[in-house]
């Protein structure tokens, strides 16, 4: 099994995302490209403690960017939705 640290890379929080968690209980994470399912629901529950319900990945394709009169592209990201059980929560506002 790979390291934490290579599986959970960052918590994305946008306007999309909020709306998840107050909804439906969903988190969303940035994880590792070679990252499964069954990696990322145990490093969740690992670190923060609570049950996982349900893990969904998506694969961001990199953006084809121009850089000058140079073209080049971004790197692929994989990106995690995580449904935590009923009474669980993940607060990243707080400091510890």
């Amino acid at each position: 099994m790979a390291e934490l640290h290579d599986v959970l890379i960052r918590p994305i929080m946008t306007e999309k995302t909020t709306g998840l968690e107050e909804a439906g209980n969903v988190y969303a994470f940035e994880v590792g490209v070679g990252a499964n399912k069954h990696e990322i629901k145990t490093a969740i529950e690992s670190v923060f403690g609570v049950s996982v319900e349900d893990v969904r990945t998506a694969v961001v394709r990199g953006k084809n960017k121009r850089f000058g009169r140079y073209y080049g592209k971004r790197s692929n990201w994989k990106k995690a939705y995580v449904k935590l059980s009923e009474g669980d929560s993940l607060n990243f506002y707080e400091s510890q």
